[in-house]
């Protein structure tokens, strides 16, 4: 199925994975025909390829699920119209419904497409055309793999703590030099979409985002990570790594503004992901009550396991409901959406957390046990409540947006009311 493109159907019989723990979703109103197509033909070819795939070298098989989405096509939708995507712009619905059937799937697949957006997201935002059409045709055809490098040691949640720096070399040259960790395709990707300090301004402000090929001189990996859920993660050490001038994403001391625009896109499908793996453990949950023979009857005839489910899918449609609306919003033309997608990673990650956990309990000794997809589900979760924002830090995003609506609001209603006063 590699070359049948992006709208192939599923085959006749079985309806897909990705289909099955969909269940009505499309039919919402957030939806078009489009969207729907996509979902179909990414369910039918997950089941037909991804369990053939490799699985035990996390590089290998990370590197085969990335070429295997470029050939089938699906990699067309983290790029735009002009570099050969689906969409002129990346539409966010496309980006968390391949992450949420993936994810139910393959937590590493959901991992490969993921990255190839991340890595690549602020070249589309705030590329130059140059860079555009040097680095997007080959994410898009599965030929480069992207990676995103923003993390630090001192510097994960508090990015204005940043201290790689970038400095100039010369008139047509750029100096960076620090250590980077936590990297997503850490040692694997052929390009690394760098922030460091420019010090333009204090904080935040003197940051700029840069590309550096993964071959630049004095760019090496200085550790790989290995986490619960295995993929490709390292620390980066750079030592006088010199890039060109016009490497630069953005212009100087834009690299903050350019990596929240990216995470606006991205954080939302965090939430999509989470919600695959909570899909998956509810559909194993379900499955699994069903088939279970105990005290004369099944495991699902027992009440308190009827609201273990009801609790699981009361969690799965609020996370679904929060995910699509951001989604939606963002595609309609909001410029921002953090509120809209902070509240989408929150619950979401959190209430996947939940209905795992269920679904580990309700399996008993199965739920712990080594191949196990519940026990895969456990570990793969986990880290979604941390990265692109912890879950604490979107607690903070979400109240700060609101203290600040409010006070606006209240500033309005003042003004209006000292210019009917004026007027009386």
């Amino acid at each position: 199925m590699a070359g049948s493109g992006i709208l192939g159907q599923a085959p006749s019989g079985m309806t897909p994975l990705g289909m099955a723990i969909l269940g009505d979703t499309l039919d919402w109103p957030f939806f078009e025909d489009r969207h729907r197509g996509f979902a179909e033909g990414l369910s039918a070819w997950a089941d037909a390829t991804l369990t053939g795939l490799p699985h035990d070298d996390v590089d290998a098989a990370c590197r085969a699920r990335v070429k295997a989405l470029g050939e089938a096509g699906f990699l067309k939708a983290v790029v735009p119209a002009a570099y050969g995507g689906l969409s002129e712009a990346l539409d966010v619905r496309t980006l968390c419904l391949a992450r949420e059937i993936l994810a139910a799937r393959d937590g590493l697949a959901d991992f490969a497409f993921a990255m190839q957006g991340l890595g690549t997201g602020s070249i589309t935002l705030a590329g130059s055309q140059a860079m555009k059409q040097h680095i997007l045709p080959g994410i898009r055809d599965g030929k480069r793999i992207a990676a995103f490098a923003l993390s630090e040691r001192e510097a994960g949640s508090d990015v204005a703590a940043m201290a790689t720096s970038a400095t100039p070399d010369g008139n047509t040259h750029i100096r960076i030099d620090g250590e980077k960790t936590w990297i997503s395709n850490g040692g694997i990707a052929d390009h690394y979409v760098v922030f460091a300090r420019t010090a333009e301004a204090p904080g935040a402000r003197g940051l700029s985002a840069f590309l550096v090929e993964a071959d630049t001189p004095g760019l090496s990996i200085a550790e790989r990570i290995d986490v619960i859920a295995p993929h490709p993660l390292a620390t980066l050490r750079f030592d006088a790594c010199r890039i060109p001038v016009e490497n630069r994403i953005g212009g100087p001391g834009d690299g903050f503004k350019v990596a929240m625009a990216t995470l606006d896109i991205f954080r939302s499908t965090v939430g999509a992901a989470a919600l695959g793996f909570a899909r998956r453990a509810l559909h194993e949950t379900v499955s699994h009550a069903n088939g279970r023979k105990l005290f004369g009857g099944t495991l699902g005839d027992l009440q308190l396991s009827q609201a273990a489910i009801a609790d699981s899918a009361a969690e799965v449609d609020a996370a679904a409901l929060l995910i699509y609306r951001a989604a939606w919003t963002k595609d309609r033309g909001a410029p921002r959406v953090t509120r809209e997608a902070a509240l989408a990673k929150l619950v979401a990650t959190e209430n996947a957390q939940r209905v795992i956990d269920r679904a580990v309990q309700i399996h008993g000794g199965l739920g712990v046990t080594k191949g196990v997809k519940v026990e895969e589900l456990y570990r793969e979760i986990r880290a979604l409540r941390i990265y692109e924002g912890a879950s604490e830090v979107q607690k903070v995003v979400i109240a700060r947006d609101l203290l600040k609506t409010h006070a606006e609001k209240a500033g309005e209603r003042d003004d209006s009311n000292r210019i009917r006063e004026i007027g009386a």
